[in-house]
């Protein structure tokens, strides 16, 4: 049989027999990685360790060691809660169970659960991981699995439709229990050393609501108990941290039911906040030659046709009828910056063009997605499009990097990098996605940056770097992007005369700082908690009079403060002193000062922060000076009220 080569993660290339499987080829490396093996990756998807491997695919090997793991021990954990859900309740019928970043879940359907059940279902879940039974991989034949469920569970037969192709299916066997999954396992139901039911909603089949409504129970699961009890220690900070529940406490936004779901309001401390982080990117673009253009919310769907969003978004679309023809709210901004560009004649000597807007834009999602600000119908992305020559996309993409670094540096946000290939529905042929990718991969290379694989998870028309990051409670999040397009160049028949006089495609490059504003914003409430550096907070410095006697001096250094660009109010209610205090504690005003008869007759303050570290006797001219300091660094100085 002829050999193949699978490149390893170091760059290097092992040849192994065509049909050799990810544990062949942990084998062929070494019998002690072989024994270890639990699982795999081919180009960046986490697969069992029988998948066979294609000539050129690069490969990881996961044993228990490696980040991955955990993934698949929680991907066990789904299917022990599924055993003993079916030991407990003979009606329940199982959908899907997948791993994810927190944990797990499974969809069923046919039995009634609340959470006061999960308990009951937890103690059946430590037998069978008591009972530490082999988990063991098995195949059927397509016509002997589809007989498995064909009287008794739509669902599955449903799932191997839509693997038609495939002549075989695997099933997952452990005791009594079997389920059709793709994998990967742990060896053992043993191996899952500390799990929990974390608690139940609704979703629908396919996540489309128009599907049956299922149960979904969430779980999740550990190596180590100490680890399961420091994430739940972490959840319920979380909770105390939502942005839905901060939102409405520090009036920031709301989403009355009204409006409509997914269109959220932002109220005046909330917009305060949205304009800093506008007018801080507005500041970056400006720096690295943007223009800002302008588009309206609304298109006639040819655009949409024509730029081949509407074959991939339709069902994600706002559309309407004007007058016997069809337009749809924009669920992007490129089609109208491509439009753009393609008014104007282009020399050479005239790119990069680089484009910016504050755009809005609208998709459809799902009620059942719907979740505060991290999931709306309507949101901002900070988009840039720039229309380049294929030489310098390597300077272009270098720029955008340190502009997206420079961003998650002021916000303390640590960050991690990959590379999103070619997705399943894609636009373009082979050779214009092969050009891409070995684009954005070189470009990675040669800044010697650090990135993961991800395949399948580049945009419909182009593949993409994306970063994310890493808020205060642990948590990862999706953020800046860059993608690379030479799709919608040629769609929209854009050009420039080059140096030959003859006319040459450009590259579009796609890019947002933040990815939208709303899942943005969501994710610094819960970062800060709340409790927003002096640059972003709605409210600055707050004035404490300890009497009416100071009303005056305290409307006078208010004055002064707003005429040095300051946001300030003065609490004028007629409370004592503490619950003054306590009140601006609670809204996270950065700053108090405390003026009574002695700083009044000084014509000084006492300065106090939300740390409560105090101050007195502070001139205001200094109090300015450290504020215009920290405000114009976007960093807190710690050391100021020490």
């Amino acid at each position: 049989m002829s050999d193949i080569a699978v490149v390893l993660p170091d760059g290097s290339e092992l040849g192994v027999p065509e049909g050799a499987t990810l544990e062949d080829v942990a084998y062929e490396i070494g019998p002690g990685l072989g024994d270890d093996t639990v699982a795999g990756k081919i180009e960046g998807e986490l697969v069992d360790k029988a998948t066979p491997v294609s000539d050129g695919d690069r490969i990881e090997i996961v044993t228990d060691q490696s980040d991955e793991y955990l993934s698949v021990l929680r991907h066990s954990a789904a299917h022990v809660f599924a055993q003993a859900l079916l030991r407990l309740y003979d009606d329940a019928k199982l959908t899907i169970g997948p791993w994810t970043e927190e944990g797990f879940y499974y969809d069923i359907t046919g039995v009634d659960l609340d959470e006061g059940d999960l308990r009951e279902i937890e103690d059946e879940m430590q037998e069978i991981v008591d009972a530490d039974y082999d988990i063991e991989r098995v195949v059927y034949d397509r016509e002997d699995a589809v007989a498995k469920y064909e009287d008794d569970n739509e669902y599955k037969l449903d799932i191997l439709g839509r693997e038609a192709d495939e002549a075989e299916v695997s099933f997952y066997e452990q005791a009594e229990f079997e389920d059709l999954c793709q994998g990967p396992h742990v060896e053992s139901t043993g191996e899952i050393g500390a799990f929990r039911l974390l608690n139940i909603s609704s979703s629908y089949w396919r996540g489309d609501e128009e599907n049956d409504t299922l149960t979904r129970v969430h779980g999740t699961a550990f190596e180590k108990e100490s680890d399961l009890e420091e994430f739940l220690t972490m959840r319920e900070e979380a909770k105390e941290r939502d942005h839905r529940k901060l939102g409405q406490e520090l009036d920031l936004f709301s989403i009355p039911t009204v409006t409509g779901p997914g269109l959220p309001l932002y109220h005046p401390n909330g917009k305060t906040i949205l304009k800093e982080l506008e007018e801080y990117g507005e500041s970056m673009n400006e720096e690295y030659g943007y223009d800002y253009v302008e588009t309206p919310h609304l298109f006639r769907t040819e655009l949409w046709k024509q730029s081949g969003h509407y074959d991939n978004y339709v069902d994600d679309m706002f559309l309407l009828d004007v007058n016997d023809e069809e337009y749809g709210l924009k669920p992007m901004n490129c089609p109208g910056h491509a439009t753009i560009f393609e008014q104007n004649s282009w020399s050479y000597r005239d790119l990069p063009v680089r484009y910016a807007e504050n755009g809005k834009v609208y998709r459809k999602e799902q009620r059942g997605e719907l979740s505060g600000l991290s999931r709306v119908w309507a949101f901002t992305i900070d988009d840039g499009h720039l229309f380049v020559r294929p030489e310098q996309i390597e300077s272009e993409v270098n720029d955008i990097m340190a502009m997206i670094n420079d961003v998650l540096e002021t916000f303390d946000l640590d960050y991690e990098v990959a590379l999103a290939t070619r997705p399943e529905k894609s636009v373009g042929g082979d050779e214009i996605w092969e050009k891409a990718e070995s684009q954005l991969e070189s470009v990675l290379e040669n800044a010697n940056m650090e990135y993961e694989l991800e395949a399948g998870d580049g945009a419909f028309y182009g593949p993409k770097i994306d970063f994310a990051f890493t808020d205060a409670l642990g948590r990862k999040w999706d953020g800046p992007t860059v993608q690379l397009d030479f799709n919608m160049p040629e769609r929209f028949d854009l050009s420039y005369t080059g140096e030959d006089n003859e006319d040459h495609r450009p590259v579009m490059i796609h890019r947002a700082l933040y990815g939208s504003f709303e899942r943005f914003f969501m994710v610094l409430i819960e970062h800060y908690d709340g409790k927003f550096p002096l640059w972003l907070a709605p409210e600055q410095v707050r004035i404490l009079p300890i009497s009416d006697d100071e009303l005056g001096y305290a409307h006078r250094l208010k004055n002064d403060l707003e005429d040095a660009e300051f946001r300030v109010d003065i609490e004028d209610r007629s409370w004592t002193l503490g619950r003054k205090i306590r009140e601006a504690q609670d809204d996270r005003v950065p700053y108090m000062l405390v003026v009574g008869s002695d700083e009044a007759e000084a014509g000084t303050v006492s300065v106090r922060d939300r740390k409560e570290r105090e101050q007195q006797d502070v001139e205001l001219d200094s109090f300015i000076d450290h504020l215009s300091d920290e405000r114009a660094e976007k960093r807190e100085e710690p050391d100021f009220l020490d």
